[in-house]
């Protein structure tokens, strides 16, 4: 009994699953469509040195930045379906791009294959001391009454800030003088310097600077408060629903990988989101643990394009405003 039991599963073993028994043969790359040093390559780093030491060959990250994250994704997506490269997918690659810039030469549902989902970022509404609003409805009240121009940042046109400014808009029914930066640290600049009056950030960036008082925070653009800002109200309690900005990443697969693979590789992450260093590493960068696997990564990413989508289409986002 037990040897006619050790053939069927030797059997079962050999014939059932030979591309699993086989992965990983070689080096696997993760693609990040940013330069080296954000929160999203820190992300791809993580995740590379801790599947290196799960699966025994070198995963390394290759960097291919530009044209607010198209080009890496282009590449991921056109890559074989092997299992070897993947890469960390963010609301601009996944939910924002698609809709901001014509003939991307891949499409968010169908190019890829979600993994899972490791972390989100929610956006605090940040203004200039110079702006002197005491909370966000006064905001919106004062570019409802048109008493004076009222400037925006965002890290650029189609960005994540940017889609908070749209959502606000959308949400508040008011229009603000937007002023796209390239990338974070100009806008967060920019605010300090009093250029201009507000802009949707990641709280991790101007936190401390909110606490020494050389800017204020009027609202987290979620539906709960941020554990780092326990005393700043959500833009709900304020009376204003419907805006939830920030930022998401997540691991995907260009079409087409087996089963099998994708299954192996979803376990291995979601032992990865379950270690502790790599827990607090996200919470120091500002990003909450979240994992979905990848039905629900998949979902999720569904869900985001049909939300985003209807803002970009409704403020009139493209890549020439």
């Amino acid at each position: 009994m037990f040897r006619k039991f050790f053939v069927a599963a030797l059997f079962g073993t050999a014939f059932l699953t030979p591309a699993l028994a086989a992965y990983p043969e070689k080096p696997i790359r993760i693609i990040v469509a940013w330069p080296p040093g954000g929160v999203t390559d820190t992300i791809g780093r993580i995740v590379a040195e801790k599947l290196t030491n799960k699966l025994n060959v070198s995963v390394v990250v290759e960097n291919r930045a530009g044209a607010n994250g198209i080009i890496g994704t282009q590449t991921a997506a056109r890559a074989k379906p092997d299992g070897y490269t993947m890469q960390v997918v963010t609301a601009e690659s996944h939910a924002i791009n698609p809709y901001v810039y014509k003939d991307l030469a891949y499409h968010p549902l169908k190019s890829f294959d979600p993994v899972a989902l490791l972390g989100t970022v929610s956006f605090v509404l940040a203004e200039s001391r110079a702006a002197g609003f005491k909370d966000a409805p006064d905001l919106v009240a004062a570019a409802k009454a048109k008493t004076r121009e009222i400037n925006a940042g965002s890290y650029g046109v189609g960005s994540t800030s940017h889609l908070g400014l749209a959502l606000f808009q959308a949400g508040t029914k008011t229009q603000f003088s937007h002023v796209p930066y390239q990338g974070v640290a100009p806008v967060v600049n920019a605010l300090l310097a009093n250029e201009i009056d507000f802009a949707f950030v990641n709280a991790f960036n101007v936190s401390g600077f909110a606490q020494d008082g050389r800017l204020k925070i009027l609202g987290v653009a979620s539906d709960k408060r941020l554990a780092i800002l326990p005393d700043v109200p959500t833009l709900v309690e304020q009376g204003i629903p419907g805006v939830r900005a920030g930022n998401w990443y997540g691991v995907a697969l260009p079409h087409g990988v087996s089963a099998d693979i994708r299954g192996k590789l979803e376990g291995l992450l979601r032992e990865i989101s379950r270690d502790q260093t790599f827990s607090e590493k996200l919470r120091s960068m500002g990003v909450e643990e979240r994992f979905l696997d990848s039905a629900g990564f998949g979902e999720f990413i569904k869900d985001e394009n049909d939300r985003l989508s209807k803002v970009i289409k409704d403020q009139g986002i493209s890549a020439g405003s």
